[in-house]
């Protein structure tokens, strides 16, 4: 408010003149009653542009304490904000100032809480990493130990002949008398010819030493790879706790939901598992997969496919899951020995698009996918990201280990999807004719839980062909 050359230090800004004031200006604001009552006074601070609604252009007055913003009367009275909790700036500032304190009472509350849980369960996470490390170390030192000193046995006693063909050719060149050198002369003859064909490259030589020192290795090596994969699991906890919070439905809450159902397949009791006879009859299903608990943006599901059936898996409308070509549909096909890509594309004619506005599906087309040859995956992971439209496959190697397949992008909307899984004919396969009744053989393997069908065959047993996994 001064003015000249004799310009002095702000003191207060008063929000309503819109002016900044020194001790000496601002005498008037302080000692007149209207002035103090209806003119705001605050540090001074530069009031350009900063102090008026952008909306009503008048005078910001109160605090909104619901949209944490400064308002003017018009928005407090008339538009959006008339409803809502207002404040003057001073019981703002009194009132955020007290919660403030109460938030950070809380929090340090919290803090002390926690040291001592997140200190237990660091100390805990710990051991486990440095059990499944020693664990994993003895596994490979073991495998290791018997592998090498296998061999090296081995080479030793190949290496005995080499010695005794040595010693051999020695003592027959030592003997003077003409007659028993020509004695001795085929036994060192046939020393040597099993020194010649000593060859100290290989590992083990056939036989059953070798046989079982393979089927040591390979149990020794499951042991170290199952260490190997909670060693991992334990590391990625430890770096992310979250990894088993994720968004996603876990295993257990899938289900198959039945669509239609062939004479040859059955479903297991806890609709997870699906078999097949070809002696009974037809040998095609579909089913839908469903959760118990829905996720509205991420959803995930592993499927584990037998390579003697025809499979497809991903997305369609329920409403067309009889007739695929009928309706949207996105996914993987196991075909013939080869992997394909199913994707439904749409698109709107120009002469009809200013009438409905609604698009019209063209075709479903398929594309094959690279792979290895006559190599398709056994255990397909699926991740559907709603939110984004996007499908991918994964060929599901190990716990933690997969390849993607390949990823479609969804030209529909995503509220008529669902996850599905369709099972064909056999591939490469003539059903043969039976005769006779059938008859059931029980078996008690774990794995299926369910009686095993054979039309006077006791080899034709019922298969597992599609689980949840």
């Amino acid at each position: 408010m001064c003015t000249g050359e004799d310009r002095k230090p702000a003191r207060k800004s008063c929000m309503k003149c819109e002016i900044s004031m020194c001790v000496q200006h601002l005498e008037a604001h302080l000692t007149t009653p209207v002035l103090l009552q209806t003119h705001p006074l605050t540090e001074p601070m530069d009031l350009s542009g900063t102090i008026k609604c952008p909306q009503h252009g008048k005078l910001l007055e109160y605090y909104c304490l619901d949209d944490m913003t400064c308002v003017c009367v018009s928005c407090a009275i008339e538009d959006q904000h008339r409803l809502h909790n207002m404040k003057t700036f001073v019981t703002a500032h009194k009132e955020l100032v007290e919660k403030l304190k109460a938030e950070e009472q809380a929090l340090q509350m919290k803090t002390e809480d926690e040291n001592e849980s997140l200190e237990k369960w660091d100390k805990s996470e710990r051991q486990k990493l440095s059990s499944c490390s020693l664990r994993l170390i003895e596994a490979l030192s073991n495998l290791r130990d018997i592998s090498l000193n296998s061999v090296q046995s081995s080479v030793s006693a190949r290496m005995v002949a080499i010695k005794t063909s040595k010693t051999s050719i020695q003592a027959a060149q030592a003997e003077k008398d003409t007659f028993r050198f020509l004695q001795m002369y085929s036994q060192v003859h046939r020393d040597v010819e099993s020194a010649k064909a000593v060859d100290l490259r290989k590992g083990l030589e056939p036989g059953s030493d070798r046989d079982k020192l393979i089927q040591e290795i390979n149990q020794g090596g499951a042991k170290m790879m199952q260490q190997a994969e909670e060693f991992w699991s334990s590391l990625l906890t430890l770096v992310d706790p979250e990894k088993d919070q994720k968004p996603f439905a876990s295993s257990l809450d899938l289900f198959f939901e039945l669509q239609n159902l062939g004479s040859a397949m059955s479903l297991s009791q806890d609709k997870r598992k699906v078999f097949h006879n070809s002696w009974l009859g037809e040998s095609s299903a579909t089913l839908f997969i469903s959760n118990t608990e829905k996720i509205p943006n991420f959803q995930k599901w592993t499927v584990g496919l037998s390579k003697k059936l025809q499979w497809t898996i991903g997305l369609c409308d329920k409403q067309s899951s009889v007739n695929l070509e009928c309706g949207p549909v996105y996914g993987l096909c196991w075909e013939d020995n080869r992997l394909s890509c199913l994707k439904t594309e749409y698109q709107t004619h120009s002469d009809e698009s200013h009438i409905s506005g609604q698009p019209k599906r063209s075709n479903v087309n398929k594309t094959e996918v690279e792979h290895k040859a006559n190599l398709g995956p056994e255990m397909v992971e699926v991740f559907w990201n709603v939110a984004a439209s996007v499908l991918t496959f994964y060929n599901r190697t190990g716990q933690y280990l997969r390849e993607e397949i390949v990823t479609i992008e969804l030209s529909t909307n995503n509220c008529n999807l669902a996850p599905f899984v369709r099972l064909g004919n056999e591939i490469a396969q003539n059903r043969p004719q039976h005769q006779g009744n059938p008859f059931v053989m029980h078996t008690h393997s774990k794995r299926y839980q369910q009686p095993t069908y054979s039309y006077g065959n006791p080899l034709h047993k019922t298969e597992l062909v599609c689980e949840l996994c």
